[in-house]
Parts: structure tokens; C-alpha cells; sequence
């Protein structure tokens, strides 16, 4: 398991089984929200203090993989 998977979690009891940082109630989609808001990571981490640099990246490398599958075209 890559560093990034170990930090994102998902708990069926926790924010509806979305994916979250750490088993924090901090969502991967409150983080792309934030950067999509224009925030940079150092706005976000003031933003959201318990989090750390390499939880932004692991919610942004878990979206990437989650986007990234083959389409098959008939």
C-alpha cells in the first residue's frame, strides 16, 4: 500500500462512507472544493489545521486514481 492509500479512510459510520482524511471528519471532496475555490495548500492547512501537506496530496492523488480507468468505446 502507497503512503497516500494509508491516509485516506473510509468508515460506513463516518460522513456516509465517503472517503475522509486520517478517519478525521475531513472529506477528499472538502479538500478538491477548497483547491477548486482557488485556495492554495497553505490556506487550506490554515484553513483546517489538523491536516497536513501530505493529506492534500493524498486526496488529490486518491481522486486522480479514482478518475483514471479505461473506457470501452462499442
Amino acid at each position: 500500500m502507497n503512503e497516500w492509500q494509508k491516509r485516506i479512510t473510509i468508515n460506513p459510520d463516518q460522513c456516509g462512507g465517503r472517503p475522509c482524511i486520517r478517519g478525521l471528519r475531513i472529506r477528499v471532496i472538502d479538500i478538491l472544493d477548497l483547491l477548486a475555490a482557488g485556495l492554495n495548500q497553505d490556506e487550506i492547512l490554515d484553513e483546517l489545521p489538523d491536516l497536513e501537506k501530505e493529506d492534500i496530496l493524498a486526496a488529490l492523488k486518491y481522486a486522480s486514481k479514482k478518475l483514471d480507468h479505461p473506457v470501452i468505446a462499442a
